[in-house]
């Protein structure tokens, strides 16, 4: 146990002392780094929990409702859920018994509603990973100024030592700037994974609930 709170001290000490050397755009790259972590957590909470949903068990029960023309049934189910695809099935349900052309409006209008929702913020998470980076390379950039001007009018007995402390100023802020750039990435592509397939299924049971619709009304015309 004392050698865990050990460790944790070194740690903690040497994160310190990391961000010290490398200076203020240390500062600023972490600060970029937190608000799009902020922001992954945020939009993975929704992906996961509150747009998703398993579209294909889902769309067994309500085909199951459709086919004994227990439309408010189906409707009832959809409006049970806060997920995506329930609700723009909801839309189409509730037209279920005019034309094919006013359902696929119906679907349209309500995925063109709640796709953007899905999608929001990814972008952003791409961006700041991009800004990150870029800090970084200036924060390298930086401490190479200092070091190199420093050294022409150091004392030579001086001169690694200034040098020294230059060059862990700009690995610091690469070593951060990276970092920082490829978890956001990371976290952007799983992300991503998540979003599109919520919106694929959207426009797949989308197309499977406007045929089931259409097949029972021409079961019921013959």
């Amino acid at each position: 146990m004392e050698g865990q709170v050990v460790q944790s001290e070194s740690f903690l000490i040497w994160l310190k002392l990391f961000f010290d050397e490398g200076g203020i755009f240390m500062y600023v790259t972490l600060c970029i780094w937190m608000w799009g972590a902020g922001i992954a957590v945020i939009k993975f909470r929704q992906l996961a929990f509150k747009f998703d949903v398993d579209g294909a068990s889902f769309m067994n029960e309500l085909q199951r409702y459709v086919l004994s023309n227990d439309i408010q049934g189906a409707i009832r189910i959809c409006s049970g859920s806060i997920a995506c695809l329930p609700k723009v099935l909801k839309g189409g349900l509730k037209r279920a018994y005019q034309s094919s052309d006013q359902i696929q409006n119906a679907l349209d209008a309500t995925a063109l509603e709640v796709i953007p929702k899905v999608e929001s913020k990814l972008g952003t998470m791409t961006l700041f990973a991009n800004v990150s980076m870029l800090f970084g390379l200036l924060g390298t950039i930086h401490g190479l100024i200092i070091a190199f001007g420093a050294i022409s009018k150091a004392d030579p007995s001086q001169k690694a030592e200034i040098l020294s402390v230059g060059i862990s100023t700009a690995m610091n802020n690469t070593a951060l700037g990276l970092f920082s750039a490829i978890t956001l990435l990371l976290t952007h592509a799983y992300l991503s994974s998540r979003a599109n397939k919520i919106v694929n299924e959207i426009d797949e049971f989308s197309v499977k609930l406007l045929d089931l619709i259409g097949t029972k009304k021409e079961s019921e015309g013959k």
